[in-house]
């Protein structure tokens, strides 16, 4: 149930996110495109190499009718406080690509913000800048009126460099990553205490109806691929994030230092067919006698089974273009939703009925695999 948010001040200070949260009904409000504007599909374009003209026909032809299954700008309804989760995405994503778990989790009683990131790690991504600004911006971009006198930049995805090392990038990325989820938490904090929103996209939704809705001592770290990473980071950083839901995580970026910093609970909800043992071993690093750290495979999926990709293609071009498993893809996300809900419910202290499907969190169900399916050595943890 999203309502679009943005707080934008310059490109290292605005958060973007959007936000879902749970909504009256309403015969008014109208469901979002899925994808928001062409410069997307551009984006994505760029970050898989093809070209731009040619995909973005494509693109609009496959995608461009799709509407995210919720209400914009919708009423909040207000049933007590509600736990908090904050979203990132992965590598070439942007923050409408999750719906299908965003949504869910708002339908449970969460508010959940999920953060686009300006790491240049998005596909595509945009921010509001004074005219006067502009020239002292060095990253590559292209502008675009908008409201209220600002110009609207974009920022695409950056592409490693020939002979480039990716750690140094990755691990800057994945910091900056970290930082704007922390962000995107501080603005929920100033809307929750009922200060005023600076909001530089144009929207009906009344920001001081969240005024004491959150209950901010129960607050989750969720991510996918880059953003599993990102998870970790964040958990190392912020204490405020009480445990974290990491989906097929890329644990590369991450420094050795981070793993032993991280103190929270954290769940790991891999694919079956992404993993591999050397990012596995890094998850194990995690491992801990007194701290809760789990993981569960689901069989039949693939990297892209938690992205909302997997819903949207036919089965002939989802197989080929490897945005599907062998696995039914509902199954499967409502599966990884089931795991997260009731592991949330652990480790927020919720008092909801999550816990029917404690099960799922050791992996009981015959779609499921307790821990991982790739073999790893103990010496390489």
């Amino acid at each position: 149930f999203p309502s679009e948010c943005a707080h934008f001040k310059s490109i290292l200070s605005g958060s973007f996110f959007r936000l879902y949260y749970p909504c009256q009904e309403t015969e008014k409000a109208e469901k979002p495109d899925w994808v928001p504007c062409r410069e997307y599909f551009n984006g994505l374009a760029d970050f898989m190499k093809i070209n731009r003209t040619l995909s973005e026909r494509i693109f609009n032809h496959l995608f461009g009718s799709f509407k995210i299954p919720a209400y914009l700008d919708a009423p909040f309804k207000s049933n007590g406080k509600c736990p908090v989760v904050i979203f990132s995405h992965g590598l070439g994503a942007f923050r409408t690509l999750y719906s299908a778990i965003c949504a869910e989790m708002a339908s449970q009683g969460f508010i959940v913000a999920s953060v686009e990131h300006r790491d240049q790690s998005a596909s595509a991504t945009y921010y509001f800048n004074a005219e006067s600004e502009r020239a002292n911006e060095n990253l590559p971009k292209t502008s675009a009126s908008a409201q209220d006198g600002l110009v609207k930049e974009w920022m695409y995805y950056r592409a490693l460099q020939h002979g480039e090392s990716e750690f140094p990038l990755r691990n800057k990325q994945v910091k900056q990553r970290a930082d704007e989820c922390i962000l995107a938490l501080d603005k929920l904090t100033e809307v929750n205490s009922g200060r005023a929103v600076q909001n530089a996209l144009k929207t009906k939704f009344d920001w001081t109806t969240l005024e004491n809705s959150m209950d901010l001592c129960r607050i989750a770290a969720m991510g996918h691929s880059f953003g599993g990473a990102t998870v970790i980071e964040a958990l190392c950083k912020e204490v405020k994030f009480k445990c974290g839901v990491a989906l097929d995580a890329w644990m590369f970026p991450l420094d050795d230092e981070t793993f032993p910093r991280v103190k929270q609970p954290i769940f790991f909800i891999n694919s079956e067919k992404f993993q591999w043992a050397g990012n596995i071993s890094r998850m194990k690093k995690l491992d801990s006698a007194v701290i809760q750290r789990k993981m569960i495979t689901i069989r039949g999926t693939v990297h892209q089974s938690f992205p909302d990709f997997t819903f949207l293609t036919g089965n002939w071009i989802g197989k080929l273009m490897k945005l599907k498993g062998e696995i039914d893809p509902q199954i499967a996300i409502d599966l990884s939703n089931k795991a997260t809900l009731a592991f949330l419910q652990r480790h927020l202290g919720l008092e909801k009925d999550f816990n029917q499907w404690d099960p799922l969190i050791d992996g009981q169900d015959e779609n499921l695999i307790q821990g991982t399916n790739v073999t790893v050595l103990q010496s390489s943890i």
